[in-house]
C-alpha cells in the first residue's frame, strides 16, 4: 500500500482525468507509477513527457535496449515494481522468458553483443557509483562498438531516469498492481 494518498482513474477529475485518459490511450491503462503522482498533476504530466521521450522516443538506442537497461538500472537498485514492469516490456521485444531471467540474475553470464554487454555495464556501474573509475574507457569501447554521442547521451538519459523512477517508486511504497504489470503498450 502505497505511503500517501493516490487518486485512482474513476476518482480523477481536470487535468488529471485528462492525463489519466491519454494514458489509458497510448499505454493501454494507468501504472501505479503514475497514480502515485496523482496529487500533482502538473508534476505527472512532466514525467510522462521525459519517460516517453527517453523511453520510446526517436533514438540511435533501440527499444530493447533501452529496457534492458532500465531492468539493469532496477534490480541494481533492489526495485521489484519496476523490474518487473521493465521485464515484461523487455520479453516483448526479446521473446525469451529465460533471457529476462538470465539478465536479472547475471547479465555478465548472458550472450549478448558487446554493445549489450557494454550498455547493461554502464548501466550498473553509473547506478552504483556516478563518478566510477574508468568511465571514459567504457564510453570509449562503446564508441568502438559502434555507438555515437546521441546513443551515450540517450543510454545515460535512460539510466538517469529509472534512478529517478527507482526512488520515487521505492521511497513512496508503490506496489506491483494485482495483474503483475502485464498488459501494456511496448511499441
Amino acid at each position: 500500500m502505497p505511503y500517501i494518498q493516490t487518486i485512482q482513474p474513476e476518482d480523477a477529475e481536470g487535468q488529471l482525468q485528462e492525463i489519466y485518459a491519454d494514458l489509458i490511450k497510448s499505454r493501454g491503462k494507468v501504472a501505479d507509477v503514475y497514480k502515485i503522482q496523482s496529487l500533482n498533476p502538473p508534476s505527472l504530466l512532466a514525467h510522462l513527457e521525459i519517460y516517453m521521450k527517453i523511453m520510446f522516443g526517436k533514438s540511435p538506442l533501440r527499444r530493447y535496449q533501452r529496457e534492458m537497461m532500465a531492468v539493469v538500472v532496477s534490480n541494481t537498485n533492489q526495485c521489484p515494481y519496476c523490474i518487473t514492469h521493465h521485464a515484461e516490456a523487455l520479453k516483448f521485444f526479446w521473446k525469451e522468458e529465460q533471457r529476462v531471467a538470465q539478465l536479472i540474475e547475471d547479465y555478465t553470464q548472458l550472450d549478448l553483443s558487446p554493445t549489450d554487454q557494454q550498455l547493461c555495464q554502464l548501466a550498473q556501474k553509473l547506478t552504483l557509483q556516478p563518478n566510477f573509475a574508468g568511465k571514459q574507457s567504457l564510453l570509449d569501447d562503446l564508441r568502438a562498438t559502434g555507438l555515437d554521442d546521441r546513443a551515450l547521451l540517450d543510454a545515460t538519459l535512460v539510466i538517469a531516469y529509472f534512478n529517478f523512477a527507482n526512488r520515487l517508486v521505492l521511497g513512496l511504497g508503490v506496489e506491483l498492481e494485482a495483474d503483475g504489470g502485464t498488459g501494456y503498450h511496448y511499441e
